[in-house]
């Protein structure tokens, strides 16, 4: 099967799943916007999990873990777009949660699916072993939490009024923001299976940069209706990006490095991770 069939698949799975545990409750306003969050995105991260499980033979016992990375992903953005943080009106094409109903449900609809994600991840009917749930758990929080994604939020906040960041600076900011959620999702599976995470590791951390940069170069290049969100925001603010220190050619050109990186990584698998390599180069070809 082809890549963008794969994605569409896992994609489509991970939002089912997400819908039936939030639907098998009373139906209130909340939960309405927590459905609407989880709509209109790529399901990379789904994907991610679903193949790398599959590349070890477990692709049946991913389900779970794949809608838990959705969830918490919409979590994330939901929170990243509100008033305080990034204000932001459009998100995937539509308004945002606290646009489309009010800040407060925004607040408790990130929280509800966050809390969802770890269900998700956690729950015994996924058929992953035990040690194998818990180390998905932990390993979620990690990345998930104040050594990941919320301490790479934080750090671009801070970078809105302090010294303009070097590279350095702004590639630790977003392997925790935009890469640790990524690389979680590539290690799901070789951790579902109890196998080595090496290779996927490096894979992921390698495509979760790229997959900036490359959303660095949209919000200079792309235009809102099709990206889906505002565009220019970055430098509109003056903040550091991958384009404003390596310059538009120059942070292509490491993209594509970190995306032979990535591909390099997934050597000993032979043929059998071709369309992880298709994704790959996706995330650097796409328009939103």
């Amino acid at each position: 099967m082809s890549f963008p069939d794969r994605l569409t698949l896992d994609a489509s799975a991970a939002v089912r799943l997400i819908e039936t545990r939030i639907a098998s409750g009373p139906r209130q306003p909340l939960h309405d916007a927590m459905i609407y969050a989880v709509h209109g995105g790529k399901g990379l991260r789904a994907f991610l999990v679903r193949e790398g499980a599959r590349l070890h033979g477990v692709g049946d016992r991913a389900g779970c873990a794949a809608a838990a990375i959705e969830a918490l992903h919409a979590y994330s953005l939901i929170h990243d777009d509100l008033p305080s943080m990034d204000d932001d009106d459009l998100r995937r094409g539509q308004p945002t949660v606290h646009r489309k109903w009010d800040e407060a449900t925004a607040i408790l609809a990130g929280d509800a699916l966050q809390s969802l994600a770890f269900e998700l991840a956690s729950d015994p009917a996924s058929h992953v072993p035990d040690a194998a749930r818990a180390e998905l758990v932990h390993t979620l929080a990690q990345a998930a939490g104040a050594r990941g994604m919320v301490l790479g939020q934080a750090l671009d906040i801070a970078a809105e009024t302090g010294p303009p960041l070097d590279l350095d600076g702004i590639t630790t900011l977003q392997a925790g923001k935009t890469g640790a959620l990524i690389t979680w999702a590539a290690c799901a599976g070789p951790r579902i299976a109890c196998a080595d995470i090496g290779p996927l590791e490096v894979f992921g951390d390698a495509l979760g940069l790229a997959f900036q940069i490359a959303d660095d170069v949209l919000d200079v290049s792309g235009d809102a209706a099709t990206v889906g969100k505002a565009v220019g925001k970055d430098a509109d603010a003056g903040k550091a990006t991958f384009v404003s220190l390596l310059g538009l050619d120059g942070a292509r050109a490491r993209a594509r490095e970190l995306v032979e990186t990535a591909c390099a990584a997934l050597t000993p698998y032979g043929e059998a991770a071709d369309t992880l390599k298709d994704a790959a180069r996706f995330v650097i070809e796409r328009d939103k």
